[in-house]
């Protein structure tokens, strides 16, 4: 009998736990759903007979290490910041690993030890990562069996409200781990444009932004996601003169975060005592500076940010509540456990409304030796999710990487090492199976502009 180790039954799990149970109880399999609130975790398996819930406490060794010698395959949904003891015990048991996180540095250190035991450690296989990944890598090698030389690449992902329903201020609903909100940016960005490798400070990455239309959504703004310099060689782009990966948002959300990001509020290493007591004004004071003055806080973070006291931006701290006499009561002991809290508290996806995922790509191709005029592929996804029911978030982590669990207990997967989903065997079943559940990119191409006659200010 194959077992299954879902470790993590947060936001994203939740069609992914349903799936895997689904499958298994068709392969006579089973699933264990490990997560630090097993309350949460038994109420993702509920009564199924191929089920369990348990316990889990990534930093408990021992716990850790037993749970994963008694998998077959071990699906990592917990923060990036747990990947790798993950990825570390799963090579020591020789078990498989799926994660939807980005495979950081000390994943691929693992590489020569998960080679010697045979262990595939998949990661970046959710949406964004994930489904983008593989989009692209179909995209591309048609555009290259088609005669096509790509000379620009653009992508962008997206998780936000759907576009019809009501807004709140910050046009903003949290409906995958609330962490990564708080802490995005954190590393700051490079990419490549015509050309030019630039790179964003951590402290400006929301500053740096920029409209991107989406059919069937409207205008978006964007801005820089991590290092898109670190897919050229896997994306086999080496030779493009535009390397683009970006995230987008409704406009007017980046010029709130950037001030977040600038008070300092994402920080996750320094520990303030009897935060849960503190009330939101008491800590956001902290951030400010001696020497800034002002008979009201407004003022003085007005000041300090250099933003108007009466603007949307302090209004909009306002209302997530930064500037009141209330006390935390959260969890932790960081400014970065308070931002959490927040946007669990204020930024949930009403029961009655729906999500929103976007994946686009941007293709600019030439097709050297022959006539036919160069021009702009743009290829997209557009998928809501129900109200009262799945997310589309949940749904479009979930799949691809349930679609690959299935893969590898069927010895589909003929891999080893560190991976992410830019192999065919890969991404070609996957995208195949997304396709038969109704999630397909749209695709329209028209004329490129002459070289060095568009593209928007960076």
């Amino acid at each position: 009998m194959k077992n299954v180790l879902v470790l993590g039954a947060g936001h994203s799990a939740t069609y992914l736990i349903a799936h895997l149970l689904e499958a298994m109880g068709r392969r006579g399999g089973f699933v264990t759903v490990g997560d630090v609130d097993e309350e949460l975790a038994r109420e993702r398996v509920g009564d199924h007979p191929r089920g369990s819930a348990v316990h889990f406490d990534v930093n408990d060794a021992s716990l850790r290490s037993t749970q994963i010698a008694n998998a077959d395959v071990v699906v990592n949904m917990l923060p990036p910041a747990y990947q790798d003891l993950v990825a570390w015990d799963c090579v020591n048991h020789g078990r498989a690993m799926v994660s939807v996180s980005y495979q950081d540095q000390a994943v691929r250190d693992l590489e020569p030890d998960a080679q010697r035991q045979g262990v595939l450690l998949l990661c970046e296989l959710g949406l964004d990562p994930g489904i983008d990944h593989m989009s692209a890598m179909a995209l591309i090698r048609r555009v290259r069996d088609d005669g096509g030389r790509i000379r620009g690449f653009r992508s962008y992902g997206s998780g936000i409200p759907a576009p019809d329903q009501p807004h709140n201020p910050l046009r903003y609903v949290v409906t995958w781990n609330p962490r990564n909100v708080a802490m995005s940016g954190e590393d700051g960005a490079q990419y490549m444009e015509d050309g030019r490798i630039k790179i964003v400070p951590f402290h400006e990455v929301f500053h740096h932004t920029w409209d991107v239309d989406v059919d069937g959504v409207g205008r978006l703004e964007a801005y820089p996601n991590r290092d898109s310099l670190a897919y050229l060689e896997a994306f086999g782009l080496e030779d493009v003169e535009t390397m683009v990966r970006g995230t987008l948002r409704y406009p007017g959300w980046s010029e709130t975060w950037a001030q977040i990001v600038r008070l300092g509020l994402p920080n996750e290493k320094l520990r303030i005592p009897d935060l849960a007591r503190r009330t939101y004004r008491e800590v956001v004071e902290m951030f400010l500076p001696l020497n800034i003055t002002g008979s009201r806080i407004e003022q003085r973070i007005a000041r300090f940010l250099g933003i108007s006291p009466t603007g949307r931006i302090l209004e909009n701290f306002r209302w997530l509540g930064l500037l009141s006499d209330e006390p935390i009561g959260c969890q932790g002991e960081t400014a970065a456990a308070m931002l959490i809290h927040v946007l669990n508290r204020m930024l949930p996806l009403p029961p009655d409304q729906r999500d929103c995922v976007v994946l686009l790509h941007e293709l600019e191709v030439d097709y050297p030796g022959t006539d036919r005029a160069p021009e702009r592929i743009t290829s997209t996804l557009v998928a809501e999710g129900e109200a009262g029911g799945c997310t589309a978030m949940a749904r479009t982590v979930g799949l691809p990487t349930a679609v690959a669990v299935e893969l590898f207990l069927d010895g589909a997967l003929p891999l080893k090492g560190c991976q992410i989903p830019t192999h065919p065997s890969i991404y070609e079943p996957i995208l195949r199976a997304l396709a038969a559940e109704g999630l397909e990119f749209s695709e329209r191409a028209e004329p490129l502009e002459p070289q060095g006659g568009g593209g928007g200010s960076r």
